[in-house]
């Protein structure tokens, strides 16, 4: 059967959307980080609906393909968009996203996040709340780079990017926060303030993979 023109032309919009919706999936994921704590989200929170979101949006090709593979009747590829509106349409928010959220809007937020971090400083309170939710907004498009990188372009990529995203926190990423613990707990020994949590986060950090290995052998 063949596509309308007028739903080859969307779907074809909505594609070519796609990674520019998962920056900004990233950008609100960064914002809700801070809400949520800033070094700790919640468990079903906003900033973990903003990055499933993002790996959607990566994958939304593949994701389809899935449905296709349980016979459901699926568009093989839809056409150029030969619509001048909807070519104009996307370009704007393409556009609009690469020149405005990511190359002056989150630079700024980041900006008030180290500010933020600051005021905190002045508190007595940790800066990290506000230190690491500006280090991820200004990463965001070379996440979504990364991200990209990760795609399998199988029906599973959704999933596949998401066991990705988990290998690399537990693989690069937790272990560069178990060293600034230990860096932390040096500095809080040689202040004579309490040293032992960051000890024991660093440690934490070090065994997230072991901790998860065991809970799967324990059910399996």
């Amino acid at each position: 059967m063949t596509l309308p023109t007028v739903l080859a032309e969307l779907l074809r919009l909505l594609l070519d959307m796609a990674v520019p919706a998962a920056l900004c999936s990233l950008t609100l994921a960064g914002l809700a980080l801070r809400q949520e704590g800033g070094i700790n989200f919640e468990a079903g929170g906003r900033f973990q609906r903003w990055m499933i979101w993002s790996v959607v949006f990566l994958t939304l090709p593949q994701l389809l393909s899935w449905f296709a593979a349980l016979g459901i009747s699926m568009p093989p590829e839809a056409p150029e968009a030969g619509s001048n509106w909807l070519a104009g349409m996307e370009n704007a928010f393409t556009s609009f996203v690469s020149q405005v959220v990511i190359a002056r809007l989150v630079p700024a937020f980041a900006a008030f996040l180290v500010l933020k971090a600051a005021l905190d400083a002045s508190q007595g309170s940790s800066p990290l709340h506000s230190i690491v939710p500006a280090l991820f907004l200004l990463c965001v498009s070379g996440s979504v780079q990364l991200m990209r990188s990760w795609n399998t372009g199988t029906e599973f990529a959704t999933a596949d990017m998401l066991v990705s995203i988990w290998n690399y926190l537990a693989g690069t990423i937790l272990p560069e926060a178990a060293g600034l613990a230990l860096v932390a707990a040096v500095l809080n020994y040689s202040r004579k303030r309490p040293f032992l949590p960051q000890v024991l986060s660093a440690l934490a950090f070090l065994s997230v993979t072991a901790m998860w290995k065991l809970a799967e052998a324990m059910v399996l």
